[in-house]
């Protein structure tokens, strides 16, 4: 058999976002930062850098390719995410979360072993390993010390070159208060109601911010049907919405406060991957606005 084919290119693997918050033995943790993608392909001494898009990534990060050229290998693909930008303020720096070629192609091992090869480069300034995480929580730890947020891994994983369920992304979640305008029925053994269709005031308006349907248990699903049968209205109470749902939804005058968790506004305005936190008792509806990022 022949030396294998150096590859032009190789297409990333991506994570999925959740909004579960998990641990377990099959899974381990790394910080995800807030940067470029960057690939590095190194043949011999030429050395490409190029971003998640196959953008030429070379002249932006010139300690970089400097870096990857003196590391001991033939031929090699590195996956990292880049921080700083040459020639602006800050620290540049390459962090390398994953191996692709090493003298051959190295995507079919598992996490781990991609790891242990990546362990064993001799890396130098600005290159560096990304962060493993080992708390009980990962994700608090993200929160409180201002990262995007962890990404979990499975330790048996091959690299997929495609958005895959083996990498799942925890962004650090926001919060903040919302009212409730109205809810859908409740589907398959559900009780109560479905989700809480929800908004904020702007000025006299009051804008539909999108659903929240998860982080009910069913005594609180059922006490806020209960509440809502008694706040009934005919018609939508939101001034400014799109995107409500056309059928199985029901009005309420907007009385009832909640706390919702949510991973970012969507471009539409929506609040992603939400969830409840709870019922306020101790703000007034007209009184919740859009919080600023």
């Amino acid at each position: 058999m022949g030396t294998p084919e150096f590859p032009e290119w190789l297409v990333p693997m991506a994570a999925t976002l959740t909004a579960e918050r998990f641990t377990g033995e099959e899974w381990v943790f790394e910080r995800k930062l807030d940067g470029i993608r960057l690939l590095a392909y190194k043949q011999g001494a030429d050395v490409r850098l190029w971003s998640r898009n196959r953008l030429p990534q070379d002249g932006a990060y010139p300690a970089v390719v400097e870096a990857v050229r003196a590391l001991p290998y033939e031929s090699l693909i590195l996956d990292g995410e880049a921080t700083g930008v040459w020639g602006r303020a800050g620290r540049t720096a390459y962090h390398v979360f994953d191996v692709l070629w090493l003298d051959g192609d190295v995507t079919g091992l598992p996490y781990m072993e991609r790891s242990a090869l990546l362990d064993s480069l001799p890396m130098r300034a600005p290159m560096e390993r990304v962060e493993r995480v080992t708390d009980a929580e990962p994700w608090v730890r993200a929160c409180r010390e201002g990262w995007e947020g962890v990404i979990a891994k499975r330790r048996e994983s091959p690299y997929e070159h495609r958005r895959s369920k083996h990498w799942l992304k925890m962004k650090c979640e926001a919060s903040q208060e919302f009212v409730a305008g109205g809810y859908t029925d409740p589907q398959g053994k559900r009780v109560g109601l479905g989700a809480l269709l929800v908004g904020y005031y702007d000025q006299e308006e009051f804008v539909f911010a999108g659903k929240v349907g998860t982080g009910f248990d069913t005594k609180l699903l059922l006490d806020l049907r209960e509440r809502f049968n008694a706040l009934a209205i005919a018609s939508s109470p939101f001034t400014r919405a799109t995107g409500l749902p056309r059928l199985r939804a029901h009005w309420v005058r907007p009385e009832i406060v909640v706390q919702v968790a949510f991973i970012e506004w969507t471009v539409h305005g929506k609040l992603r991957h939400s969830r409840l936190l709870g019922v306020r008792t101790d703000k007034a509806p007209h009184e919740v606005i859009r919080a600023s990022p």
